[in-house]
C-alpha cells in the first residue's frame, strides 16, 4: 500500500491512501456495512418534496439511495471509487457515477445533497471548496445535510483511513466560508464506527439561499 500523504501534502480534495483502502476492501465493506439507511435520513427526506432531485455524495454499498429510491425520490448515487460505485449498481441495479467530491460540477440541479460519513475524508484545507461545490449545485432554496466524526485534529485511524474530525466550531466556519448559506446548523450525537466503538459525530444541515 503508498504510504499515506502527510497532513502537509494534502492540498487536493481527495486523499490517496483513503481511496486505496475502500478500493480493495470494497466487498468486504459492503458485505459489513450497517444493516438499514441512515437514522437521520428521515428527517432529510422530510424537508424536502415528494419526488425531490437528490445527489448522494460517497453512497458506499448504496443503502441511502435504495431507500430514498424507495421512496419515490429522484436519486443520482456517486462515489469517488470505482468499487464501491460497482457494489453500489448490484445493490440498486442500476448505474452508479464514479466521482470525487473535488470533481463536481453540477450547477442548480439538485433538491438535496446526502452526504453520509463521506466529507469526514476530505482533507480539511480542500472542505471549503467542496462545500462551495455543493452549494452550486444545490437548486435555490436546496437541503444539503453532511455528518463527520467529530474531533479537533485531522488524523488516520487504525486502518490508515483519512478523517478531518472538526470540532463544531472549524465545521461550521468551514462551511460559512465557502457560500453564502441561508441557514447552517449543527447537531452533536453518539454513532457508530467501521471498527466497532461508538464515538462523537456532528451532524451539519445547511440550506441554500433562495
Amino acid at each position: 500500500m503508498k504510504p499515506p500523504a502527510s497532513h502537509a501534502e494534502q492540498v487536493v480534495g481527495y486523499d490517496d491512501a483513503t481511496l486505496l483502502f475502500y478500493a480493495e476492501q470494497a466487498q468486504t465493506y459492503a458485505a459489513t456495512a450497517r444493516d438499514g439507511p441512515s437514522r437521520l435520513l428521515e428527517g432529510f427526506l422530510k424537508r424536502l418534496h415528494p419526488g425531490a432531485r437528490i445527489l448522494e455524495l460517497g453512497c458506499g454499498d448504496g443503502r441511502d439511495s435504495e431507500a430514498m429510491l424507495a421512496l419515490g425520490f429522484h436519486v443520482d448515487p456517486t462515489d469517488g471509487v470505482e468499487a464501491m460505485a460497482r457494489q453500489a449498481e448490484a445493490r440498486l441495479g442500476r448505474p452508479v457515477r464514479v466521482m470525487r467530491f473535488d470533481q463536481l460540477d453540477d450547477l442548480d440541479a439538485y433538491d438535496g445533497v446526502w452526504a453520509n460519513a463521506s466529507l469526514l475524508h476530505a482533507p480539511g484545507p480542500a472542505l471549503p471548496d467542496i462545500l462551495s461545490r455543493i452549494f452550486r449545485a444545490l437548486k435555490p432554496g436546496g437541503l444539503h445535510v453532511g455528518t463527520y466524526k467529530a474531533g479537533d485534529t485531522d488524523g488516520r485511524d487504525g486502518l490508515g483511513r483519512y478523517f478531518n474530525y472538526p470540532s463544531a466550531e472549524a465545521l461550521e466556519a468551514a462551511y460559512r466560508a465557502s457560500a453564502d448559506w441561508e441557514a447552517i446548523s449543527i447537531q452533536r450525537y453518539a454513532g457508530g464506527d467501521y471498527l466497532g466503538g461508538q464515538r462523537p459525530w456532528l451532524a451539519v444541515t445547511a440550506r441554500r439561499s433562495g
